[in-house]
């Protein structure tokens, strides 16, 4: 068990969205004038922004959400060496190296538990935990601390990637470690939230007995009704009759970019211009960088790196064609929603999370992990502007139905099914087993 522990805290936390940098000044209007009754809501996590993935995405959306609701959301996470604004729903504890994951951090538990006292006169209603790692055994002690439910969301479908990060594991350790890890830290909460029904499939299997809530992250519309696309076109030299295809999400293995370099080979016999734009960082950039090159299309794909997620990510969505998305192992895949929002139509393989936002066939093709079928869908998409238009319409009409504050009441619900269910444990007469 602690060599699973080891694992996991050496293993980044890598789902979907990129961004550089986040909204400080707005994180902290409350709504109190709604009617709801305030709800106090600790939330816990081993990764938080600066630190750039889905993870961060997630719970900055819900905390923004939760607190236009009229809610009171304070988030612990580490604290990084490039520094953070001081905002004061956010507490910061000194972290240190983890290994084989510069990126990350590691908190250090005495200083989680440091804060005991002072979180105790908060009278928080509910812990969130966030992360499978230091977060999750600091959260549940401190949870048992303060009398109060835990809940849990479970972001990362470890099973399929782990062994990508711990290569001297074979495959079957890795996985075997996961679900052994996954059913236990499940196991010791009071609540299970899963951003899909794939995901909530996969934990069953596992053995997790807590009750499983389906609540995925959802789309702040608002931030997506901007971005100039011949403006990012202009400052990378792409010309506007370029066919640009665009990836977006964290350049890992397990994100099955290296497939998308495959069908961009297809594509390029009947569209020889045709660009395929990378945007994010991750360790598989290395292997993907060569990889094109021996495909001979060092002029094809493009690099980007992180881009402000504000500014240059939504002006980088705008001027792409089409949004293609083929990994395995999304619990969501919050960036088809946000190409969607943006009216880019979508061509991606429908995989565990992926399945729940492409079913109903809205704003994409759905395509299978073939090369030649992938390409096709593409190809259709590139040759038809009317269809592109029609179908980029289609997705940003479809992406309204995943509101976020709808979401985020979703969550309340659970938090209030927990407390309520608390409650009415100590209330219960001793030896009652109501």
């Amino acid at each position: 068990m602690q060599l699973a522990r080891n694992l996991f805290q050496a293993e980044p936390i890598s789902p979907y969205v990129t961004m550089l940098s986040y909204p400080f000044s707005s994180l902290y209007a409350v709504n109190i004038d709604n009617g709801e009754a305030r709800m106090r809501i600790l939330m816990i996590s081993d990764v938080y922004f600066p630190r750039v993935n889905g993870v961060s995405t997630s719970i900055l959306t819900f905390q923004q959400e939760l607190a236009e609701q009229g809610h009171d959301v304070h988030i612990v996470a580490p604290a990084y060496p490039a520094g953070h604004p001081e905002v004061p729903h956010i507490t910061r504890v000194e972290s240190g190296y983890v290994m084989l994951d510069p990126e990350d951090r590691m908190m250090k538990s005495a200083n989680i538990h440091a804060l005991l006292p002072q979180f105790r006169d908060r009278n928080f209603d509910v812990i969130h935990i966030q992360t499978p790692f230091l977060a999750h055994y600091a959260g549940i002690k401190m949870a048992r601390s303060l009398n109060i439910p835990t809940v849990e969301t479970y972001h990362t479908f470890f099973e399929e990637y782990l062994y990508h990060y711990v290569p001297l594991l074979p495959r079957f350790l890795t996985r075997r470690i996961t679900r052994s890890l996954s059913r236990s830290q499940c196991n010791s909460v009071d609540a299970v939230i899963v951003p899909s029904a794939a995901m909530s499939t996969v934990l069953q299997q596992y053995g997790c007995l807590s009750p499983i809530h389906i609540a995925p992250t959802g789309i702040q519309m608002a931030k997506f009704e901007s971005g100039i696309g011949s403006r990012f076109r202009a400052k990378h030299g792409i010309p506007e009759d370029r066919p640009l295809l665009l990836h977006v999400g964290r350049v890992a293995h397990e994100k099955n970019i290296g497939f998308l370099l495959s069908v961009v080979a297809r594509l390029k016999t009947d569209h020889p211009q045709i660009l395929l734009l990378i945007c994010g960082e991750g360790p598989a950039k290395t292997d993907l960088q060569q990889q094109s090159n021996r495909m001979g299309l060092t002029d094809n794909v493009m690099f980007v790196g992180y881009l402000d997620r504000e500014t240059e990510l939504l002006d980088c969505y705008r001027a792409a064609d089409v949004f293609v998305f083929a990994s395995r192992t999304e619990t969501q895949g919050l960036v088809l929603l946000e190409a969607m929002a943006l009216g880019v139509p979508v061509v991606s393989t429908a995989v565990m999370g992926t399945i729940d936002i492409l079913s109903p066939n809205r704003g994409a093709l759905v395509a299978e992990e073939e090369t030649g079928d992938f390409a096709a869908k593409v190809s259709r998409l590139l040759g038809n502007q009317a269809l592109r238009l029609s179908i980029g319409d289609e997705g940003r009409e479809y992406a309204k139905t995943w509101s976020a504050p709808a979401t985020a009441r979703r969550v309340v619900d659970i938090y209030q099914g927990l407390i309520d269910n608390k409650n009415a444990q100590q209330l219960a007469p001793a030896g009652s087993t109501s």
